[in-house]
């Protein structure tokens, strides 16, 4: 059997335990970030999904192991990897530990997606039942933009074939232009480090309205955060806080903050942290 799918069609929105027991789904992988959704980027990322046989066949070893090495370009592409086997998570478990992988490992033992897919091997004679070789590539909404049947090994995708498509799908997205970042709008929200290149103007100095509120959350990795002004969380970026390198501030903090009202919502620009006793 091989699949009915083809380019243009749309991968089933799959939901299946990863490594450690807990439910992944596909979508929730693909999805635009904060910082995203407030300059209004909100197409998302692409998605490569690899089904393999499992940890017993060479040439799965082989393709892993490749992907491995491309992991590190994969994160810096914003471009999320998945594999997925008819193997129970344990089994996921210790495969993707020796191998060094860091992407989710989803287990379909029950097989209720290979079916789906129509990609459930029944020729194999080491263990039963398990998935044929497929790699989809997807863009961000599930389309296929590629899929590569690896029944035979050169019909696996090299990386070099996998960086064309990824690169492909990445100049279709509304970010993918240095213009989409250079629009007033979106100064706003991702503030040039520039703009403080004289320290931090006056509040209020620019005509926007200055509000007080205390820091909700802030996330080391992404350098976003959200402040409680008595309303709906207003959003920020670590480049709305005056300074060079790399700011943050504690959860907790009181601060103070020029409020910009854009298309979509409310976002904070001149954060500044308030002594306490002030």
């Amino acid at each position: 059997m091989t699949t009915h799918l083809k380019p243009g069609d749309r991968l089933p929105d799959l939901a299946l335990p990863d490594q450690d027991g807990k439910l992944r789904r596909l979508s929730d992988m693909t999805r635009p970030g904060p910082l995203d959704q407030k300059l209004g980027f909100n197409d998302g990322y692409p998605l490569l999904v690899v089904f393999y046989r499992g940890y017993f066949c060479p040439r799965d070893n082989r393709q892993m192991r490749e992907l491995v090495q491309f992991q590190p370009e994969l994160k810096v592409s914003y471009v999320q990897l998945v594999t997925i086997s008819v193997e129970p998570s344990p089994v996921q478990a210790a495969f993707r530990a020796g191998l060094g992988a860091t992407w989710p490992f989803l287990s379909d033992e029950s097989r209720a997606a290979v079916k789906q897919l129509n990609i459930l091997d029944e020729t194999e004679g080491e263990a039963a039942y398990v998935a044929q070789p497929y790699t989809f590539v997807l863009r961000p909404d599930l389309t296929i933009h590629r899929l590569y049947n690896g029944w035979f090994y050169v019909g696996r995708p090299t990386l070099a074939e996998l960086r064309g498509d990824l690169r492909a799908i990445m100049a279709s997205l509304s970010n993918y232009s240095y213009e989409a970042y250079t629009t007033p709008a979106a100064r706003q929200i991702r503030i040039p480090q520039q703009t403080w290149a004289e320290g931090a103007p006056p509040l209020g100095a620019s005509g926007r309205p200055v509000v007080e509120g205390v820091v909700a959350e802030f996330d080391l990795a992404s350098g976003n955060g959200l402040i409680d002004a008595g309303g709906p969380a207003i959003f920020f970026n670590f480049t709305a806080i005056p300074g060079h390198g790399y700011r943050t501030l504690r959860p907790g903090a009181s601060v103070r903050f020029e409020l910009v009202e854009n298309e979509t919502g409310l976002t904070a620009w001149n954060v500044q942290a308030v002594a306490r006793g002030t």
